[in-house]
């Protein structure tokens, strides 16, 4: 039997082993921290399943405001003035693929492959694991304080528009009858009605991974550090020792640059740091349905974590170095906005914060496909703000391509090759 050693039990590691289990590979997924755990991007991440994130973060026009990104620290996207030489290149880039509107147009069509229908592929694979109570499908909703607020956001929406993204937009009245406890500041909404949610996105992992366990998989907790490569792959190497095996699959989220660099693609790969705030409301009223206030640019969703609603309110964008402390001024940040989208939450509700790391590519698109030097070894990582959605599209993708089928989407834009190639290494461990 052929055996794949994942490394990564994010939701991207953990959809590629079960498709590749289907395929039948034996298969062991390493990881140095609990899947599910709030270590992962995964645990934290806005609990979206949109088939309307199809809009890059870098459009037209960015370059601009980059200064006030270094100087604003309340907004939406921060950058710490320290990181700037290290992040520069990757800045650069960032810009450029968002310079025209033939770029983002060409950005969002790969991204709608990934993300169009995940609420349905969630579905599935939480009917296979026992746990459907955890994907829900009744909309995503964005407010604005007014009309014009979203007549601003006119090439975002046609973005959508061009990827089969369908919407009904709610005037002030309907807004209220469908969400009687948002303040009173916002007057307009547009409800996609075909976007879902995940009701506990480190529940949700932790349930997948142990469906893997039942079908077979096993779990390793170790750091993948490399590959023991002699004409054809040998081993994984992680600090724990080897494991040998047929194929690898590098699903390690933010810190999977190191590894593709040393199977010699360099990959413009960074951790774009995001925060949340878990709110316990009480007893009071809150969103019916997940939504974004086109002012804050988070997402604010209700989740269900044991039985327990919680608010979780996810998002702030900080550029900084991957180990730098946390910010905390971010989370109390999205804790003031959870106040002012709902008047009524009482300011003493208890709240958890969270910081992680979103792997975030500068073409805004992730790496999905083979090594350059070792067709045995897949990439899947970089899923930025897309993660939770494209997890399963991206597990199928990978499975196909270990087994020499044509994928089921092309993979042509997510080629880790798009980017430039490092200097081959002839050392036998890799």
């Amino acid at each position: 039997m052929r055996h794949a050693a994942i490394i990564g039990a994010g939701i991207v590691g953990a959809c590629t082993a079960i498709e590749l289990l289907r395929d039948g590979w034996q298969v062991t997924v390493l990881d140095p921290g609990p899947p599910g755990g709030d270590q992962s991007a995964s645990y934290g991440n806005g609990a979206w399943l949109s088939p309307s994130s199809v809009v890059p973060m870098a459009m037209p026009g960015l370059w601009r405001r980059l200064p006030g990104y270094v100087l604003d620290t309340a907004g939406p996207l921060t950058i710490r003035p320290g990181a700037l030489p290290h992040l520069t290149p990757w800045l650069a880039r960032f810009m450029l693929a968002g310079a025209t509107v033939p770029r983002v147009e060409r950005t969002a069509r790969a991204l709608r492959a990934l993300v169009g229908d995940a609420p349905a592929r969630h579905r599935a694979l939480a009917m296979q694991a026992g746990v459907p109570h955890l994907i829900g499908q009744r909309g995503l909703l964005y407010v604005f304080p007014d009309r014009a607020a979203f007549m601003r956001d006119a090439l975002a929406w046609r973005l959508r528009h061009d990827n089969g993204v369908t919407w009904h937009e709610l005037d002030s009245a309907r807004l209220r009858q469908q969400e009687p406890s948002l303040g009173r500041q916002y007057t307009f909404g547009v409800l996609v009605p075909d976007g879902g949610h995940c009701a506990d996105p480190g529940g949700y992992v932790a349930a997948l991974m142990a469906h893997a366990l039942a079908l077979g998989a096993t779990f390793v907790h170790a750091r993948g550090t490399g590959f023991d490569i002699n004409g054809q792959l040998r081993a994984v190497q992680t600090v724990a020792g080897s494991i040998a095996c047929d194929a690898a699959v590098i699903a390690a989220g933010a810190r999977a640059g190191a590894l593709a660099a040393a199977l010699g693609d360099r990959i413009p790969l960074r951790s774009e740091r995001g925060y949340h705030v878990t709110i316990d409301p009480g007893t009071t009223p809150m969103p019916r349905l997940p939504l974004m206030p086109s002012d804050g640019k988070m997402s604010v969703t209700l989740l269900d974590q044991n039985g327990q609603k919680r608010l979780r309110v996810a998002g702030q964008v900080e550029l900084a170095h991957i180990d730098d402390a946390p910010d905390w001024r971010r989370a109390a940040i999205l804790r003031q906005w959870a106040q002012r989208l709902f008047p009524d939450l009482p300011a003493d509700s208890p709240v958890q914060r969270w910081m992680g790391h979103r792997p975030s590519i500068a073409d805004g698109l992730p790496v999905i496909g083979l090594a350059g030097q070792c067709k045995q070894v897949a990439y899947a990582f970089g899923h930025g703000h897309v993660g939770l959605a494209s997890g399963p599209i991206t597990g199928v993708v990978v499975a196909d391509l270990l087994a020499g089928r044509t994928p089921t989407i092309d993979p042509a834009p997510y080629r880790a090759n798009r980017f430039r190639l490092l200097p081959r290494r002839s050392s036998r461990s890799i």
